[in-house]
């Protein structure tokens, strides 16, 4: 809480506190705090031993006036001239002070900002890591929250997801994030009023960051379409949030407590899907016309696993030997992102396409 007196010194406190975001109480505390070292030093300056009760004097501080006391219980021990030593052997303890308090009181506001979006602009790399200039603080974006193929470039403005506060050698950092699901999501609340209002909610959604984005969507308010609205009017919306992320696919579905229906709208773009579920093993198997196949699957059977993911359904495409061998070698040929175009080859022997959400990851290291 701010002083209230008229004072020139108050007036110089309430300033400092505000500079620094602290309360002026934690101002005073650190003067009161410097003020005692100051007292231990000048005691040692002037060849004067130091009190067995040194620990329990007290320093206090008149907030209206600044004059500083230093007490052993009531009793009023303050050296003659002391307002001005104090003042020049205090400084460098209550500057640390400060820093401290300050450095306290952004960790705080940063720490109830978790999982939500911030922007700041690069400011350094040092190996593999950037730090982010916040403003008021220094982020971090470490090597396994930065996304594949993406270039960051000195004083770069970006948005990042704040993902964590973690604590390290240096002291608590702020942990950043480009490649997290949640970054969409939070783009998408930033970029969409339904979801802002709550009427549209992401329900589900998986990545792999750099490539393509899949989540799906529901609406709580009847007359609301959740897939146009996060799309927006000619695509305004999610090209404003492909435009962030470095032109990553992103597709948009409709999501349904059924789990056939949910399943067939995630494994769009194919259509003419059916899914026949297995409850007791919590599979799908799913079929779909020769022409949809390469479609369904994806480049290196991105969109098939993406669809698992989505879901938390093992899924089992029924394709060709043809189309199968076709998805090996797409899986085998590195950095590939772009999903397949349609595919009429002969038909042959049926061979079962498989993915699930345990093989994902397996799935993505061999591409």
């Amino acid at each position: 809480m701010p002083i209230q007196a008229r004072t020139e010194f108050a007036a110089a406190l309430n300033q400092i506190a505000s500079e620094k975001g602290v309360d002026v109480s934690v101002v005073i505390d650190a003067i009161e705090n410097a003020a005692l070292a100051a007292y231990r030093k000048d005691l040692s300056l002037r060849n004067e031993p130091i009190p067995e009760d040194f620990e329990e004097l007290t320093s206090k501080i008149n907030p209206s006036t600044g004059e500083i006391g230093i007490f052993r219980g009531a009793i009023n021990i303050t050296p003659p001239g002391f307002a001005r030593i104090a003042a020049q052997t205090a400084k460098q303890v209550i500057t640390q002070r400060l820093h401290e308090a300050e450095k306290g009181a952004i960790l705080d506001e940063f720490n109830q900002k978790v999982g939500t979006i911030t922007s700041g602009s690069i400011q350094r790399q040092e190996g593999n890591t950037y730090f982010i200039d916040l403003g008021r603080a220094e982020g971090i974006l470490p090597p396994s929250e930065q996304t594949r193929g993406e270039v960051y470039l000195q004083n770069q403005r970006m948005k990042f997801l704040i993902k964590e506060i973690r604590e390290e050698g240096r002291g608590p950092s702020v942990i950043l994030s480009r490649s997290d699901p949640a970054l969409i999501t939070g783009l998408f609340a930033i970029e969409v009023p339904e979801i802002q209002s709550g009427s549209v909610e992401i329900k589900a959604i998986a990545r792999e960051a750099g490539g393509r984005t899949k989540l799906a969507a529901i609406s709580t308010q009847d007359g609301v379409d959740p897939v146009g609205s996060l799309v927006g009017q000619k695509g305004v919306r999610v090209q404003a949030v492909i435009n962030e992320i470095g032109e990553e696919k992103i597709d948009i579905v409709s999501f349904s407590e059924d789990p056939a229906r949910f399943i067939a709208s995630a494994l769009s773009p194919a259509k003419d899907v059916e899914v026949i579920l297995n409850e007791a093993e919590h599979t799908a198997r799913v079929s779909i016309p020769e022409a949809q196949l390469s479609l369904a699957i994806g480049k290196g059977g991105q969109n098939v696993r993406l669809a698992a993911k989505l879901t938390g359904w093992k899924i089992d495409i029924v394709g060709t030997e043809a189309e199968a061998k076709k998805l090996t070698d797409e899986a085998e040929a590195a950095g590939a992102d772009k999903e397949a175009e349609p595919n009429e080859e002969s038909k042959v022997e049926e061979t079962p396409v498989v993915a699930d959400t345990d093989q994902a990851a397996s799935d993505k290291n061999k591409e």
